[in-house]
C-alpha cells in the first residue's frame, strides 16, 4: 500500500485535491470515479515531484499543432475499423524520430499493458491540453472515441491556426519597432558625438534643443550599461509579480483594461472558452464538469476568476448567460447568443458557433490594429529622427552665423 495525491472534479463542478491510500494508482482511479468523481491525476506521493518534473521534460519539444496532426490522424485510423492499439502502433511507424515518436510509444504501451486512451492520456502530464483526457474518457465511455477524436483534432487545429494567424501578424510591426530602436541607437551613439569637436570650435553656445539631444546622447552612450540593467531589474521584477497568483490577477486585469489590446486579448479569451466548452458539451461532458476543465485553457486569469466565479453559480442551479453578463468580462454579443442557446437547447452548437464568431473578430481586430501601429511607428521614428537632425543643422547655423543669411 502507498499513498496516491490525486486531483478530480466532483460532480458539482469542483476541482478537488487530496491523497488516498491504495495498492496503485488504478485502484484511486476507480475509487474516485466509484464516489462520482472525474479524476484528473493520481500520482505516487513521494513521487510526485519527481514524476512532475520528468512529464514536463518529456512533453518538451511537442507542440500544440504536432497533437493537433497527432489527434486528426488517430480519428482516422480508428474509423477505418483499426483497433485502438494497432492504430497507435501505426501512427508509431509513421511518426519520425524523437519527442513524438516516444509519446506515442508511451501511450502504446499503457493502453496494451490495460489502461483506456483516456489513463494514458493522463499519465503524460503537460503534453495534452487539461480538457483532452476528460473528452476522450467521455467519448470511451459513450462508444464514439474517433467521433470524439474527430472534434478534438478540429478545436485543436482551430486553435493553432489561431495562433499561428497572430504570430504571423505580429512578424512585421516587431520588426518595424527593432529597426527602429535600432535606427535611434546608432544616431544617438554614432552620429551625433561626431559633431561634438565642430561645436566646441565655435566656442558658440548651443542652442537648447540642440543641447538637450547631445546631452541625451552622451547619456546613451556613457550609460547604456545602466539602461540594461534597468531593463532586466524591470522583467525581473515584473515576472515575480506575476509568479503569486495575487501579482498575476492584478496584471490580467491591467492587460484587459488597456484601450485596443485590452478588447483583443478578451476576445482571444472568449474564442478559446467558447471552443473548449462547446466541444465538451457536445461530447455529453456535463456543464459543470465543461467549465471546469475549460478553466485550464484560459490563459488570462481575470477572464479565469470570472468564470471560476460563473461556476460557483452553476452548482446553485443558475444558467450561464446571466453570471457571464454579470461578470462585466464577456462582450454583451457573446452573453446574448448563449442565452438564446440557453433557451433553445442548443447550448454546445452557439458556443462553437460564437467561437467562429470571435475567431474571425479577433484576425479583424489585429488587422485594423496592425494597420494603426505600424503608421505610428513609422511617423514617431520619422519625427524624432528629424528633431535630431533640426538640432544639429540648427547648431551648425548657429555656429556658423549662417541664420542671418
Amino acid at each position: 500500500m502507498a499513498w496516491y495525491s490525486y486531483k478530480a472534479v466532483t460532480a458539482e463542478g469542483e476541482v478537488i485535491e487530496g491523497e488516498l491510500e491504495a495498492n496503485d494508482r488504478r485502484a484511486v482511479v476507480e475509487r474516485l470515479r466509484s464516489q462520482g468523481h472525474v479524476p484528473i491525476r493520481a500520482e505516487e506521493r513521494r513521487r510526485a515531484g519527481l514524476l512532475r518534473r520528468g512529464r514536463a521534460r518529456r512533453g518538451a519539444g511537442i507542440s500544440q499543432g504536432a497533437v493537433a496532426l497527432l489527434t486528426r490522424e488517430l480519428s482516422m485510423l480508428l474509423q477505418s475499423g483499426l483497433p485502438l492499439d494497432r492504430a497507435l502502433s501505426i501512427l508509431s511507424t509513421l511518426s519520425p524520430q524523437g519527442p513524438l515518436r516516444r509519446l506515442v510509444d508511451r501511450l502504446l504501451d499503457r493502453v496494451r499493458g490495460g489502461a483506456s486512451l483516456a489513463e494514458a492520456l493522463e499519465a503524460q502530464g503537460e503534453v495534452f491540453p487539461g480538457f483532452y483526457s476528460g473528452m476522450v474518457r467521455a467519448g470511451e465511455a459513450g462508444g464514439g472515441l474517433e467521433v470524439v477524436l474527430t472534434r478534438l483534432a478540429e478545436t485543436l487545429e482551430r486553435a493553432q491556426a489561431l495562433r499561428e494567424s497572430v504570430k504571423s501578424a505580429l512578424i512585421y510591426p516587431i520588426l518595424v519597432v527593432i529597426l527602429a530602436v535600432g535606427s535611434l541607437i546608432v544616431m544617438m551613439t554614432l552620429v551625433i558625438p561626431q559633431f561634438r569637436p565642430l561645436f566646441e570650435e565655435s566656442g558658440k553656445a548651443l542652442p537648447l534643443l540642440t543641447q538637450v539631444v547631445i546631452g541625451v546622447s552622451d547619456f546613451v552612450r556613457d550609460f547604456w550599461w545602466a539602461l540594461a540593467v534597468a531593463l532586466v531589474v524591470l522583467v525581473v521584477a515584473v515576472r515575480r509579480h506575476n509568479a503569486s497568483p495575487e501579482g498575476r490577477l492584478r496584471w490580467d486585469r491591467w492587460l484587459i483594461g488597456l484601450p485596443l489590446l485590452g478588447d483583443l486579448l478578451v476576445k482571444i479569451e472568449v474564442a478559446r472558452l467558447a471552443r473548449t466548452l462547446g466541444t465538451l458539451l457536445a461530447n455529453q461532458v456535463n456543464v459543470l464538469n465543461a467549465v471546469s476543465m475549460t478553466l485550464g485553457t484560459l490563459g488570462n486569469r481575470a477572464v479565469g476568476g470570472a468564470l471560476s466565479e460563473i461556476r460557483g453559480r452553476l452548482t446553485k442551479g443558475e444558467g450561464l448567460a446571466v453570471p457571464m453578463a454579470e461578470a462585466g468580462v464577456f462582450p454583451v454579443l457573446a452573453v446574448q447568443l448563449i442565452q438564446v442557446g440557453e433557451e433553445s437547447g442548443q447550448l454546445d452548437s452557439m458556443l462553437l458557433r460564437v467561437a467562429e464568431i470571435y475567431d474571425d473578430e479577433v484576425k479583424r481586430t489585429i488587422d485594423r490594429l496592425l494597420a494603426l501601429l505600424v503608421p505610428v511607428i513609422i511617423i514617431v521614428l520619422g519625427l524624432v529622427i528629424a528633431l535630431m537632425i533640426g538640432s544639429i543643422l540648427m547648431a551648425i547655423m548657429s555656429s556658423y552665423d549662417l541664420s542671418g543669411l
